[in-house]
């Protein structure tokens, strides 16, 4: 699989919060997005799983316009995990299932795999999500989400409500996931740490305009925008 290959391509694209953005996501590809409250970080997310609408501008995945694909199929091929698990009332299996069941795929299912893809035991199968700590029902919404077999993830403040021990494994669930799923992340965070930590490409984002793109190590150390190098020292 060719990691030079854009799997997500916006061009120009614009809603009420967002201004002409234009970028690209590779495959196997962390980027993360920074920048200010209100800035238009969900919006883009939103946006890429199809719960908002651009007003302008085009989104492609894999070289298809999104608007051509069924919104069922594109929210399987492009996963959303919250900063709240949003798990549904019952066990950690019944929410891990839901997506497969919904498409009448529940026997392709593996339950026990994909919550070993998480780090969580067989055991919790059976345990109802009101008992499961909040790294846990965190690692539920991922293992649900990539039961539907995903090839981007999108991560909006996922770890925000977590300490630092469980933010730090998620971090390291997600890279392992995407070596071993192959699967390309892009990952709203206000945790610069995070951003530089996980990130391979960073975009930063100001009242709605991206305001600076590139290599994470590069734009962390030598900052190209002004607006950028006062963002970081803030």
């Amino acid at each position: 699989m060719d990691r030079n290959q854009s799997i997500i391509t916006c061009k120009d694209v614009s809603t009420d919060h967002l201004k002409n953005l234009s970028f690209d996501i590779k495959r196997r590809q962390i980027t993360t997005v920074v920048g200010p409250s209100g800035a238009g970080k969900s919006s883009l997310l939103f946006l890429l799983n199809r719960l908002e609408e651009p007003t302008s501008g085009e989104i492609y995945y894999l070289g298809k316009n999104i608007k051509d694909i069924a919104v069922t199929q594109l929210r399987c091929e492009i996963g959303m995990v919250f900063q709240s698990a949003y798990l549904f009332d019952g066990t950690a299996e019944e929410n891990i299932q839901y997506g497969p069941k919904l498409r009448d795929e529940l026997e392709e299912c593996d339950v026990d795999r994909l919550l070993d893809l998480v780090e969580l035991p067989q055991s919790f199968k059976s345990r109802h999500v009101t008992s499961l700590s909040g790294g846990e029902q965190q690692r539920v919404a991922i293992a649900r989400t990539f039961a539907n077999k995903p090839s981007v993830l999108l991560l909006d403040e996922a770890t925000s409500a977590l300490d630092i021990k469980t933010t730090e494994h998620i971090e390291e669930i997600l890279i392992r996931l995407r070596d071993e799923k192959e699967v390309s992340i892009l990952m709203v965070t206000h945790n610069l740490k995070q951003a530089e930590r996980m990130g391979e490409q960073t975009l930063y984002i100001e009242e709605g305009s991206l305001i600076e793109r590139g290599l994470t190590s590069e734009m962390f150390e030598h900052p190209q925008t002004n607006h950028f190098e006062k963002f970081l020292k803030e």
